[in-house]
């Protein structure tokens, strides 16, 4: 079974969107952007539920920081777009996710 979490900074925290919102603005020149969310979405497999809870608050999220749902967070009137690894490329958090991950389960 695949689980899927969905993981976006809480206001305040979220200075990698705000940083990215900027260097689309100004660098690219798109004047038109108002707001941008970052969300990051994790798909684990091959563990069982009880784990996967687990692991929601300790390696896909820090609750002090970080908003956390199972479904994609609405955005009404949004344009949206995805983007990800190519096949072979080396994921750093996706490396890491799997490491601790690892690490709660020995």
């Amino acid at each position: 079974m695949v689980f899927r979490v969905y993981v976006e900074k809480k206001p305040g925290f979220d200075v990698e969107a705000h940083e990215l919102s900027h260097e689309l603005r100004h660098t690219l020149g798109i004047s038109g952007l108002t707001n941008l969310r970052l969300v990051n979405r994790y798909d684990v497999e091959g563990i069982s539920r009880e784990l996967f809870e687990r692991c929601v608050p300790t390696v896909f999220s820090e609750p002090q920081s970080d908003d956390v749902t199972f479904e994609l967070p609405e955005a009404p009137g949004a344009t949206v777009f995805a983007v990800e690894y190519l096949p072979g490329q080396f994921d750093q958090r996706a490396d890491s996710a799997s490491e601790c991950v690892q690490l709660l389960s020995q």
